[in-house]
């Protein structure tokens, strides 16, 4: 069996994240069954809007059966609003999936119009600064037993991992930077193309639109 990654297909950055996977030459595929989720090595839950997302799994019997493969081994990465929903703990809701031992808190720099780009370095994810997306991003106020910092920002945690969980709380696939992406992919243990460049030079921010074209 090919080793592959899903991307949850039911709401938000689902193609902007499916196209980083392409480029990398990743094999992937849209998740919005329960049974597509069967054998996957990984699942990136994308951003979007947490409260839908979390209705439309219950409503597709997604959120028991991305539990069931999750114990099973699949590895998940949450970006933003999927961030929020593997948190243990969101700060005046209850949990969703429960599957990363952190406490979260949703719109911690206000609306949309708050939304903005800065450049960090990641060491554990890239040589280079990595370019960041923060629309509406939550914050990561307490990490558990066996979660690691992978970026901190002063005493904002934007990037955490545990052993099978990476969370994010901006948006790495509405950037040039497929660091991130690399980063999961080698988590999960599927195979990319290493020729690719960290930063896609022919990016644009319509490029996700290439992945429903072909």
């Amino acid at each position: 069996m090919v080793a592959m990654i899903g991307v949850l297909d039911l709401q938000g950055g689902v193609a902007e994240h499916f196209e980083r996977l392409r480029f990398l030459g990743v094999s992937c595929c849209l998740v919005k069954k329960a049974e597509q989720l069967r054998g996957l090595n990984g699942l990136i839950i994308p951003g979007g809007e947490s409260t839908c997302l979390s209705r439309l799994m219950k409503i597709f019997a997604l959120d028991d059966a991305i539990i069931e493969e999750h114990r099973r081994g699949m590895k998940i990465w949450g970006t933003c609003a999927g961030a929020i929903l593997l948190a243990s703990n969101i700060i005046g809701e209850k949990p969703c999936l429960d599957l990363l031992d952190i406490t979260i808190e949703r719109n911690s720099f206000g609306s949309q119009l708050d939304s903005f780009t800065r450049f960090e370095a990641v060491p554990a994810v890239a040589k280079e600064p990595i370019t960041l997306v923060f629309i509406r991003a939550p914050k990561i106020v307490r990490l558990g037993d066996g979660v690691k910092i992978l970026l901190a920002i002063g005493d904002y945690i934007a990037a955490v991992e545990s052993d099978k969980v990476l969370a994010t709380v901006f948006h790495p696939e509405l950037s040039n930077d497929n660091a991130f992406h690399r980063y999961f992919a080698v988590k999960c243990g599927v195979a990319f193309d290493n020729s690719q460049p960290i930063k896609d030079p022919n990016w644009r921010l319509t490029s996700w639109m290439s992945a429903w074209s072909s």
